[in-house]
């Protein structure tokens, strides 16, 4: 189907070129890869509710993220922040308390595949930026900024537009654009300094070497056997781990090994399948049934630095059974 417009023509396969750029800018935005889509979708019906106005003044790709903007902007109003466990609280005791009720799923920075938010490109340079600007961290980071703030950062200094751009796209000045963009980059370096200094400074890899990919190697190894010490020894001294939806979190080895042998030892017998989100290795982990199959337990995310692993980022499908479809993950092994 081609809508005509007066400035040339619109049709569904010009939009749909830009919704995997358009679902990476609402996930910054948004921190959910749920409200993401929801958000992209939206923008697509929105896109051709008024392609008959659509004049070619700008392109379509202007276009569109002007309607996105929008789109995010009435999402963010109104709602709290999504946030990560170690915004919430201090680091818990493995085996000191019991967890405590799950919170909203409103309440946290979910993860996303990044075959949905980042492009297509070979360039692992490009690649990389990307990818560096999708961890959850960066993500966390963003959503402590005014809403109007938050867009003119992604727009401005990960999608590089210019100005007088960001400026047309949100109905403001050029002036106005550049204090925007100067007040978001204080609150931004204020607030990944107060991150550092809970849980340490690390520098990522946003792509992974032949060491990187041994890790992995013996990371799965470890915890499909259930192995413990191995697994403990592949932890850096500082290593956190966090669980959404509940707000408990641990850090170092010792404690992580401890909950793991302690609440966490029905993950024994489990099944790990590697994916990629958030410019992060992972796994899907799928726990033993009694019947033998194997169904969907949770995904983590690692952070990896200096030859270890520095993060575990576990999101849990037994809380959010979206979770592996949204991975494209099959709902059980066998």
């Amino acid at each position: 189907m081609t809508t005509q417009a007066t400035g040339g023509a619109l049709d569904e396969a010009e939009l749909e070129r830009h919704r995997r750029e358009l679902t990476g800018y609402c996930y910054r935005m948004l921190g959910s890869g749920f409200d993401a889509e929801d958000a992209v979708q939206e923008t697509m019906i929105r896109a051709w509710r008024r392609a008959e106005t659509y004049e070619g003044r700008a392109s379509v790709r202007s276009w569109l993220y002007r309607i996105a903007t929008n789109v995010c902007l009435d999402q963010i109003e109104g709602r709290k922040r999504r946030a990560t466990p170690v915004d919430l609280e201090d680091p818990s005791r493995p085996l000191g308390e019991l967890l405590r009720p799950p919170l909203p799923e409103t309440t946290w920075i979910l993860p996303t595949p990044e075959s949905a938010v980042l492009p297509d490109t070979s360039d692992p340079a490009v690649l990389a930026e990307a990818r560096e600007t999708v961890q959850l961290a960066f993500v966390a980071a963003l959503q402590h900024l005014p809403a109007r703030q938050r867009a003119v950062l992604i727009l401005r200094e990960v999608l590089r537009l210019s100005a007088a751009e960001v400026a047309d796209l949100i109905d403001a000045s050029v002036p106005t654009v550049t204090s925007l963009l100067q007040r978001a980059r204080a609150t931004l370096a204020r607030v990944q300094a107060d991150h550092a200094a809970r849980e340490g400074t690390f520098a990522d890899l946003a792509s992974l070497d032949a060491e990187a990919e041994a890790l992995l190697d013996r990371y799965l190894a470890a915890f499909e056997a259930y192995d413990i010490d191995a697994f403990t020894a592949l932890l850096h001294e500082e290593a956190t781990q966090t669980m959404p939806p509940f707000s408990l979190w641990l850090r170092g080895p010792a404690d992580i090994g401890a909950w793991m042998v302690g609440p966490g030892a029905g993950c024994v017998g489990s099944r790990l399948v590697p994916l990629r989100g958030n410019g992060l290795p992972g796994f899907a982990q799928y726990r033993r049934t009694a019947e033998g199959a194997y169904e969907p337990w949770g995904i983590v995310l690692l952070e990896i630095a200096a030859g270890r692993v520095t993060g575990l980022r576990y999101f849990l499908a037994m809380t959010d059974p979206r979770l592996f479809p949204h991975f494209g993950l099959p709902e059980t092994l066998t």
